[in-house]
């Protein structure tokens, strides 16, 4: 029983977004979340004065947000890194691309009437395209890159032919195209942190089950069956988290910077951490250090073009601080390693 519970947690949490859809709980919780947030800033203002970071409630959400995202990608980013699975979680990003354009015709025709809808749409198809990729994978003799890149190419394709049209008709709010590309965590709603703090617990009740077994089965499927864990179950079960995830964190980063957040922690991580535990408590630390400090530097530092503001994207600049810091992880480990890399006997 104890080896099913993971799917029984991932049904659940199916049941509980089309429930919170139908009811419109989202949209409700979010409200009240964005009126807890004004009333905050209102205070702020009152009693710390206009400088306070509290007296912005964008900024407010837009810390609380990038938060949560940068712990959910931290946190997953490991199991990333540890099943060689870079350009499958770009492929699940390019392919929320197609999902979103598809939620954004339905909206058009009047099958959907929110923008929870289209998160909706987005998800299921996301979950459905990442399960198709191992399903293919596991059915043909190709290689994982090769079926991860038709699968790739059809997604990117399928949103290019509708978001022509959607453009058309001027569809914008949350799910504006552009905004989508790149993402801006400083526009975040009460509405998306909820949903990044609900992700964040079917996340941590899931890999509490099963983080341990998943990293072992990525180094030896073989062995893992001997021990009686469904390696095949297991895997289906990741692909869909893992596509919960990109799907909600895209507002964060963008789809086209979202892998970045995914791959980068993980990989800064394994330069310098002498063994799992390290790997994962520094998968973290590295994600959260970007994804603040992003934020922070982008929401207080404008530089002047010409005498111009020039504003700074604060998802581009999260995905630039995590770069330096890989570079500079490489830069540590060869001081502390020497000038030959460290050997990889643990993970």
């Amino acid at each position: 029983m104890r080896d099913y519970l993971p799917l029984v947690l991932v049904l659940a949490a199916i049941v509980v977004i089309v429930v919170a859809y139908q009811y419109h709980l989202g949209e409700m919780a979010g409200a009240w979340l964005d009126e807890r947030t004004l009333d905050l800033a209102e205070w702020s203002t009152e009693h710390l004065g206009e400088l306070s970071p509290l007296s912005h409630h964008w900024l407010v959400k837009g810390f609380v947000g990038a938060a949560l995202a940068s712990l959910i990608c931290g946190v997953i980013s490991s199991l990333v890194v540890s099943n060689r699975m870079a350009f499958f979680s770009d492929a699940l990003a390019h392919c929320a691309f197609a999902g979103v354009a598809l939620g954004l015709i339905f909206y058009l025709a009047g099958v959907l009437d929110s923008d929870s809808g289209i998160l909706v749409t987005t998800i299921v198809f996301g979950v459905v395209v990442g399960a198709l990729i191992a399903y293919v994978r596991e059915k043909t003799p190709l290689a994982s890159d090769t079926v991860i890149g038709v699968f790739f190419a059809g997604a990117m394709g399928l949103g290019a032919v509708l978001l022509k049209g959607v453009r058309r008709y001027g569809v914008g709010g949350a799910f504006d195209p552009d905004n989508f590309l790149f993402g801006d965590i400083q526009t975040v709603s009460g509405r998306e942190l909820i949903y990044l703090a609900l992700l964040t617990v079917v996340m941590m009740v899931f890999l509490y089950w099963l983080y341990n077994r998943l990293v072992f089965a990525s180094f030896s499927p073989s062995l893992a069956r001997s021990r009686n864990f469904p390696v095949r179950t297991g895997n289906y079960l990741f692909v869909i988290l893992l596509a919960l995830i990109v799907n909600i964190c895209l507002k964060v980063v963008g789809v086209l910077l979202i892998n970045a957040l995914l791959v980068i922690p993980g990989a800064t991580a394994a330069i310098l951490a002498r063994n799992l535990r390290q790997f994962f408590w520094f998968s973290i630390a590295f994600s959260l250090l970007a994804g603040l400090g992003g934020l922070t530097l982008a929401s207080s530092w404008t530089p002047l073009i010409n005498g111009k503001a020039f504003p700074l994207a604060s998802g581009g600049v999260i995905v630039v601080i995590g770069v330096a810091l890989f570079f500079l992880a490489m830069l540590l480990s060869r001081w502390l390693h020497g000038p030959r890399p460290a050997a990889r006997t643990g993970f």
